[in-house]
């Protein structure tokens, strides 16, 4: 089993909003550094397609399908050894009250914090997170050129409020070391020189929030 790369924390979480690249820089990324990969299984989630087409009909059970589908994942994940093998992410639990708090009524939201707390406790923090952002208008090209049928009744005012919340959230997080992307004028997975920035950037941040400004913009 490889060791992960000097340099590199052991654990990153990516994340992000929906079409931003979290999973396509995860696998890139866990390859890089001989990590493995935890991937979100959001296709599994059975509420999926009716929240997208009716969203107040099924938005609770959406999100608790995700939540303890996440937990489930997470506990499977303190149980192994970081030591032995670095992991990358493309999700971070805590960012399922940002959905929360996004889709669910007063009551649903005053349940939810309830399993939310019980499960929270339990979990590893990630060494470093990755928030990759990009403009709404970004976003939706993102999901309409992967062509996913039931992405397709997705609004721009849905990603435009999105993009709001994962700001707001992010804006408070100091759980662990925080890298910010902008990713709408990059291209971590067609352009090698973005993503051998992106690294050098990961390596740097130790502590508190830092802000990736790519050579291109910086120069």
């Amino acid at each position: 089993m490889s060791s992960p790369s000097p340099g590199f924390p052991r654990y990153i979480a990516i994340e992000g909003p929906i079409g931003v690249g979290k999973t396509s820089l995860t696998h890139l990324m866990a390859k890089r550094v001989h990590a493995r990969t935890v991937l979100e299984e959001f296709d599994n989630n059975p509420f999926l397609r009716e929240f997208y087409r009716d969203p107040k009909r099924v938005a609770f059970q959406t999100q608790i399908y995700f939540l303890l589908a996440r937990y489930k994942q997470q506990e499977a994940l303190r149980q192994q050894d970081l030591f032995a093998r670095g992991v990358v992410s493309d999700y971070l639990f805590a960012k399922d009250r940002i959905f929360a708090y996004l889709n669910l009524q007063e009551a649903e939201l005053q349940l939810y914090e309830r399993i939310y707390d019980l499960l929270r406790t339990h979990l590893v923090t990630p060494d470093l997170v990755i928030y990759l952002q990009a403009r709404p208008e970004v976003l939706m090209k993102r999901l309409r050129n992967r062509g996913r049928d039931y992405e397709g009744g997705i609004e721009l005012q849905y990603l435009e409020d999105l993009m709001r919340s994962y700001n707001k959230f992010f804006f408070h997080y100091n759980e662990s070391p925080l890298l910010v992307v902008e990713t709408s004028e990059i291209d971590f997975v067609h352009n090698a020189n973005d993503f051998e920035d992106l690294l050098s950037a990961v390596r740097d941040t130790r502590h508190g929030t830092q802000h990736y400004v790519p050579r291109s913009a910086a120069g």
